[in-house]
């Protein structure tokens, strides 16, 4: 078999892989999507390893050993991905991520502590003042 087929089929799924990334919003989507990506790289490994123990007899199979420890690693970036999504989703009630975005970073339109100038809502510095004059 030559290298150009399994090459092609890994620069696809890649390339699925990337645009599931890049489009979805959803966590759980964006995780099976960076899981595609991997095996895009698994791929790919173990086919130029194939194709470079065919030149020399004796070689380490380097290429497969490496796709071990990233299967590892993709087991291991799932279940943490994972229990994280799903905590957030317990508290959050959505997965969605430009919406974990907006409260992770405390800028959203209904946000009472954000930094616009323009907002009506009350100071948040006046009630710790306030303590302040009264305890002095």
């Amino acid at each position: 078999m030559h290298l150009a087929y399994p090459a092609v089929l890994a620069a696809l799924l890649f390339g699925t892989g990337l645009y599931g990334v890049l489009a979805r919003r959803n966590a759980i989507l964006v995780l099976m999507s960076v899981e595609l990506m991997l095996n895009a790289v698994s791929l790919n490994l173990v086919a130029f390893d194939v194709w470079l123990s065919k030149a020399a007899r004796d070689t380490l199979h380097s290429g497969q050993a490496l796709t071990l420890f990233t299967i590892a690693i993709a087991a291991a970036e799932i279940g943490i991905g994972l229990a994280i999504v799903l905590s957030v989703y317990r508290n959050r009630g959505s997965s969605d991520i430009d919406k974990l975005r907006d409260t992770a970073e405390g800028h959203g339109p209904d946000d009472p502590d954000s930094d616009d100038p323009d907002s009506d809502a009350p100071d948040s510095d006046a009630p710790v003042a306030e303590k302040a004059e009264a305890t002095a």
